[in-house]
């Protein structure tokens, strides 16, 4: 194991993100990522994808935007006459129907977030290209916010529900703006998997450059490791050894949630008036009068979205946060719940996204019509501080009491 050392030509330490530990910042090979040997957090990226590959991608996106949001993206033939939806349709709709809340969600998680990563990209390019340090600051500390908020791969899943739920009732084809929202869907995943603000950071400043002798604290932003001070002395944020009363935040998010989730399933989510007959939906019957439709796979994917991973997340966060308070539990164990429930936490927005579709096509007047129910309220309200909880929660905590020989710097190169 190599020997720390802090002379002028000593391989450069970096603190790992996920857990704290100090390793050497090793830059793989093609192909060949880097990770912690502690938590398994990503430290670096194999091969060098260029960043010009980055905003050719981020542009190509942009352009995508006009045709998939000005575009119908599906039209359907119902009680003898078309009618068709888009996405600005949807949040629309909500707010319209009196449900301000969940239109704003809807609307920022499919429109607001996706264009204004793209356009933060876009502005990271031109700061670097200009010599412009606010504007990269910003386009990074944007795109590092938004990445969780985009979600139109969560979208595209919830017109296949809709479509296949429309489809005993109505004549469906699909609009012009679909295929636009499929390759934008592709371009955005690739995007987000390309994307590394530690390599834009490092060609406005090399993390070489900075002769530090110590490193006690990590900037989240630019991810430069260095000792302890007020500000990161690359990117200028306000450094903080842990995120602000993370604990806090986390448990208070995690605890209205749960309440939150109490009525999300016992009111109705959704109500469809036909015939004189008022049809109210929780999110279990849902999934029940799914499958008595026959339509399995669409139940099983509302059952999961809609029931397993919010429940998932909340009692994840919570055995995270019992594992901190009392410093107990597999740890290791604990950073892979945290780093799944990062992945799987947005996907509790495609029933709000299919109830959003739902009201731009099926509110027809008297003889057929749909609404949310005041279920949908609670539900959104699980989605959102969830999302939060897993925000505000730093990684880190979990690892601050081991005993482990923290302080030896090791190799990330797996």
């Amino acid at each position: 194991m190599p020997a720390l050392n802090n002379t002028r030509h000593a391989p450069p330490v970096r603190l790992c993100q996920g857990c704290g530990l100090p390793i050497l910042s090793i830059h793989p090979t093609a192909g060949n990522n880097a990770y912690c040997p502690r938590c398994g957090t990503q430290q670096s990226r194999g091969g060098s994808p260029s960043l010009s590959g980055n905003l050719a991608i981020a542009l190509t996106c942009l352009l995508l935007f006009i045709p998939a949001y000005s575009f119908p993206f599906i039209h359907i033939h119902l009680l003898g006459v078309n009618f068709h939806g888009s996405i600005v349709d949807g949040a629309w709709c909500l707010i319209e129907a009196g449900y301000f809340p969940l239109g704003v969600l809807v609307f920022f998680c499919s429109v607001v977030a996706p264009i204004t990563l793209c356009l933060a990209l876009v502005l990271c390019h031109i700061s670097l290209h200009k010599h412009w340090f606010i504007g990269l600051r910003i386009g990074t500390s944007l795109i590092r916010r938004l990445k969780t908020w985009t979600m139109i791969d969560v979208f595209l899943v919830s017109i296949l529900v809709a479509c296949i739920k429309l489809s005993d009732i109505s004549d469906i084809s699909v609009g012009p703006a679909l295929y636009a929202l499929i390759g934008l869907q592709i371009l955005c995943i690739l995007l987000i998997t390309r994307v590394s603000l530690r390599r834009y950071w490092e060609l406005w400043r090399p993390e070489v450059s900075f002769e530090h002798q110590h490193k006690h604290i990590h900037c989240n932003h630019c991810h430069l490791s260095q000792p302890e001070g007020s500000h990161c002395q690359r990117c200028h944020h306000t450094l903080h050894v842990r995120k602000p009363r993370s604990i806090e935040r986390t448990s208070a998010y995690l605890m209205a949630a749960t309440v939150a989730l109490i009525p999300a399933n016992i009111l109705p989510i959704s109500i469809l008036l036909t015939n004189g007959q008022r049809l109210e939906d929780t999110i279990f019957s849902g999934v029940i009068s799914l499958l008595n439709s026959q339509m399995v796979s669409i139940a099983i994917i509302i059952f999961v979205a809609s029931i397993i991973v919010p429940i998932a997340k909340i009692v994840g966060l919570g055995y995270i946060l019992y594992g901190i308070r009392f410093q107990t539990g597999n740890r290791v164990r604990q950073m892979k719940i945290y780093q799944i429930i990062k992945v799987i936490g947005k996907w509790s927005m495609l029933d709000l996204f299919v109830i959003s579709i739902m009201l731009t096509l099926v509110d027809r007047g008297q003889i057929l019509n749909f609404v949310p129910g005041n279920g949908a309220i609670a539900f959104g309200l699980v989605v959102f501080l969830t999302l939060l909880a897993t925000e505000s929660l730093d990684p880190r905590l979990i690892w601050d009491s081991t005993n482990e020989e923290s302080a030896i710097c090791r190799s990330a190169d797996e």
